[in-house]
């Protein structure tokens, strides 16, 4: 046994909705009396991949002394609960789909309706669907978080914009509202690494002097993941940012905190 990082679960954050049991592929987490559980240390490779998904913030990776990742282990047990009962789902699956519809809130298909009330339809733009006109207000390039180099120049004195990278189709006025007169960088905090982010953030905010920082994320609980990752590089950092942080709802309005 030795030390090493792994899932750790705050008891009096957790609500037992199970959205990190549905994104542990290796089957290391249940939901036992309401609250989240590790099922096995060795099941957890503690890269974090359910982070972003816990709506409740309650989970986080800690480096403690526990069993080594049995990566054979963890895929066969993920397997054998499939195989045992394939139409199964845990009690924290029952629970989500319970809360959720049976699907994540990020991923839920949904057809939007425009403002008329009718469907989305294919037709060339006209007066109605522009307000204004508008000029790119786009300053850096590369954009998404994968890409920027943590010392790049146009970082330094600037006011950050971390954006989720559905939050330009959602918002209509995403030009002028939030990126005009900042730097912008892209990710999507379900899809990536949060402890990438977590790193990638914290370099660009040790290396560089921020004038602030603005998150703007979706109204999904998923997303919100990417304000934790932001929050946790402040913290690391420790430099004092001022924060301010974002909701954009799917219909494209602005959402209160």
């Amino acid at each position: 046994m030795a030390v090493r990082k792994i899932i750790w679960i705050d008891e009096d954050k957790c609500n037992g909705c199970g959205m990190c049991v549905r994104n542990c592929a290796e089957g290391a987490l249940t939901v036992i009396d309401g609250k989240a559980r590790v099922v096995k240390d060795s099941f957890c490779d503690g890269l974090g991949a359910c982070l972003g998904h816990c709506p409740q913030d309650a989970l986080k990776i800690v480096e403690r002394e526990a069993d080594d990742f049995d990566e054979e282990e963890a895929a066969k047990y993920a397997g054998s609960l499939k195989e045992k009962n394939p139409g199964h789902r845990s009690a924290g699956e029952r629970q989500t789909a319970h809360h959720h519809g049976g699907e994540c809130p990020g991923s839920k298909m949904m057809l939007l309706r425009n403002r008329s009330g009718g469907p989305q339809k294919s037709v060339p733009a006209g007066s109605a669907d522009i307000e204004v006109k508008i000029k790119p207000q786009l300053q850096n390039w590369p954009v998404q978080m994968k890409l920027v180099p943590e010392n790049a120049p146009y970082f330094d004195g600037a006011n950050l914009l971390v954006t989720a990278d559905c939050v330009p189709f959602a918002y209509p006025n995403y030009h002028l509202d939030l990126l005009k007169g900042r730097v912008v960088v892209v990710g999507c905090p379900k899809l990536d690494d949060i402890e990438f982010y977590v790193d990638k953030l914290t370099g660009i905010i040790e290396k560089n002097h921020l004038q602030s920082i603005t998150v703007v994320h979706m109204e999904v609980p998923c997303c919100s993941g990417l304000v934790r990752a932001v929050e946790a590089a402040v913290r690391n950092s420790g430099k004092r940012v001022t924060v301010e942080k974002v909701k954009i709802g799917i219909h494209g309005e602005i959402l209160e905190e």
